[in-house]
């Protein structure tokens, strides 16, 4: 898996960033991409990238300020153009399917794929056999949502090596003790699936929040995850506009990635006031409090 920040930005676009959006590459695991938040020129982004639009099956929002949504329209506009056929689910707070629907119909935009809206509140909003995704309300001047991805552990790896030095060939026997399952042979043998099944594969755990201030929320989606990605719309000497604005600072965030024990604190939201000279010092102040800290630009891709 790997993360694919499509935009950086807070509020507006900018020369240096675009504004928010975030693409979760699951290409291996479900031949598939989830999108995190869809601001203005999503699709533009997207151009520039190896992304395709009709691999895209989730779209997650944050919430509904529009430097998080504005993209969202066209982007499903041109998923359809583009000959994109398969399902698309988009998750939301309430109000989404709302701005979506009359979008599509003002505009007279008719998809050719089924288009799902669900709209979410606390809880469990996805699960399947590979991924579970949580949502919690965090603290900003609108509903706004974060969201916790957690991979399912995998079964460990055959030991292959181990089968073929005690005479077993490869074939179905194979796929039988890798499912752990208890297998009697021609000559009477009996083999036990979890003699040669190595221990299972943690899970990685993704966490991606809206716009917010510091809050327990943010810190409980964050619990232990291996890449935590936080707005840092302000520096650290502006933490009283960063709370009169519903937001955070870069040192806030670092605080809640070290009370969380993540081990990566991605920034991003970062506002247009600071400019490509700054990234140095807001990346020191966050490292200050947690080290394993780095501040995301468009285009940056962070292996999971």
């Amino acid at each position: 898996m790997n993360l694919l920040f499509l935009g950086t930005g807070a509020g507006m676009p900018g020369k240096l960033r675009n504004v928010t959006s975030v693409s979760l590459k699951m290409l291996e695991e479900r031949k598939a991409i989830w999108l995190f938040d869809c601001g203005e020129a999503t699709q533009h982004q997207i151009l520039h990238t190896s992304l395709k639009p009709g691999k895209i099956e989730k779209i997650f929002i944050t919430h509904l300020h529009g430097d998080h949504i504005y993209g969202l329209p066209g982007f499903l506009g041109s998923r359809s153009f583009q000959g994109g056929n398969t399902e698309l689910t988009v998750y939301g707070p309430k109000g989404i399917r709302e701005f979506i629907e009359v979008s599509l119909k003002v505009s007279e935009t008719h998809l050719q794929y089924p288009l799902i809206i669900k709209e979410i509140d606390e809880g469990i909003i996805f699960e399947d056999h590979q991924f579970i995704v949580e949502s919690k309300l965090l603290d900003h001047a609108v509903l706004s949502f974060g969201y916790r991805i957690v991979e399912k552990d995998k079964i460990g790896t055959l030991d292959a090596i181990k089968l073929q030095k005690e005479g077993i060939s490869p074939g179905p026997i194979y796929a039988k003790l890798k499912n752990g399952e208890v297998v009697e042979l021609e000559d009477g043998r009996i083999l036990n699936g979890s003699d040669y099944v190595g221990p299972d594969q943690k899970g990685k755990v993704i966490t991606i929040l809206g716009d917010t201030r510091s809050c327990d929320n943010a810190i409980k989606l964050a619990k232990d995850a291996d890449i935590l990605v936080h707005e840092a719309t302000f520096s650290e000497d502006s933490e009283e506009m960063a709370y009169n604005y519903f937001h955070s600072t870069t040192k806030q965030a670092a605080t809640i990635a070290k009370e969380a024990n993540v081990k990566l604190l991605c920034l991003t939201h970062i506002s247009s006031r600071y400019g490509k000279e700054d990234s140095e010092k807001l990346l020191e102040e966050a490292k200050n409090v947690f080290s394993n800290s780095i501040i995301a630009y468009d285009f940056l891709e962070v292996p999971i």
